[in-house]
């Protein structure tokens, strides 16, 4: 605990609310790069032999489990929250010493990524992020966005926020709705669930999490997901509600034109799809091809031909670019 409370006095002296976190590049399927940074901050060392061992059983899974890389680090000694925060309980995070890591919006093409935030500066309003990248002393870098920017992004997510620290930092750490941590946690559960496709699993720990929470509007939009998978027009009370609760829900908006489309309600699809947009305009490539495609069935031909260059435009390196540019052509 002396090393802690020797960061947290550093931590104290800075004017501009950072963080120093270490410089790790190390990461896995089950044990993430946020993961990995934040338990050795914290002096804990999370053995990478372990996190390959549980990947076995994602065999073919791209992307990152962030419950595997949670339950790593409680078993190693930290504890963990998973909260729909604010700004405000943000900034009092970071204030304790403690790195929160955030759900954001993916870059184009990928769902949603992790990151970890490092400080903010109150004076050029910015919120710093965790950048994979040291420069040449080895050190970490920083990379700052406009807070009104990330508080945009961050709330297309729920504005999710998980905090990994001791024990005794944590329970000194008082925010706003941490008593809805096991219904956020039981969103992360159902997501290993349903990537290892124990749909009726995933969808009984939703179910709880709802239970817990009937406010939880990331359980309502991923239970609404599965439901959409599954081809079920129950999918769309759940979306409805999410959207009721968060009406940033680009993933929401997204959702629910995909299932209008695969019924061919076109006009329904093409107003969910254009929320999304406008929610976020540069978030997804595939939208503005699924879009033009409805639209050039209503005879919108001159905008589904707008739609494929903005299609184009955020996914230069489309594989299906020849076939795109043709279509443009002719439309």
């Amino acid at each position: 605990m002396i090393l802690i409370t020797l960061k947290q006095n550093l931590f104290m002296e800075q004017e501009d609310h950072e963080l120093l976190l270490p410089l790790v590049e190390e990461e896995n399927i089950c044990l993430p790069l946020p993961i990995n940074v934040v338990s050795k901050y914290w002096n804990i060392d999370l053995p990478m032999s372990e996190a390959k061992e549980t990947a076995k059983k994602y065999a073919g899974f791209n992307g990152s489990i962030l419950i595997e890389g949670i339950e790593s680090a409680e078993r190693h000694g930290l504890v963990c929250k998973i909260i729909h925060s604010s700004l405000k309980d943000l900034k009092k995070i970071i204030d304790s010493g403690v790195p929160p890591i955030v759900i954001l919006p993916g870059i184009p093409e990928v769902t949603q990524h992790a990151s970890i935030i490092t400080g903010y500066n109150d004076e050029e309003k910015t919120i710093l992020h965790y950048i994979q990248k040291g420069n040449q002393e080895g050190q970490m870098q920083e990379g700052a966005i406009p807070e009104d920017v990330f508080e945009k992004e961050w709330s297309e997510e729920g504005k999710l926020l998980i905090i990994l620290a001791p024990e005794d930092i944590m329970s000194s750490i008082k925010l706003e709705n941490d008593s809805f941590n096991k219904s956020n946690r039981l969103c992360f559960e159902s997501e290993r669930q349903n990537i290892l496709r124990n749909s009726s699993e995933a969808i009984n720990s939703l179910n709880q999490a709802i239970k817990l929470n009937p406010k939880n509007s990331t359980a309502l939009h991923l239970i609404g997901s599965i439901m959409n998978e599954q081809k079920s027009s129950e999918c769309i009370k759940f979306y409805e509600k999410c959207l009721e609760l968060n009406d940033r829900s680009y993933l929401t908006y997204n959702g629910l034109g995909n299932f209008y489309l695969k019924n061919n309600d076109f006009e329904k699809a093409e107003d969910c799809y254009s929320k999304a947009i406008e929610i976020n305009p540069k978030r997804s490539a595939k939208i503005y091809k699924n879009r033009a495609y409805l639209r050039e069935q209503q005879k919108k031909n001159s905008e589904a031909k707008e739609d494929l260059k903005s299609y184009l435009k955020y996914f230069p390196k489309a594989p299906d670019r020849g076939i795109i540019e043709q279509a443009i052509r002719e439309l």
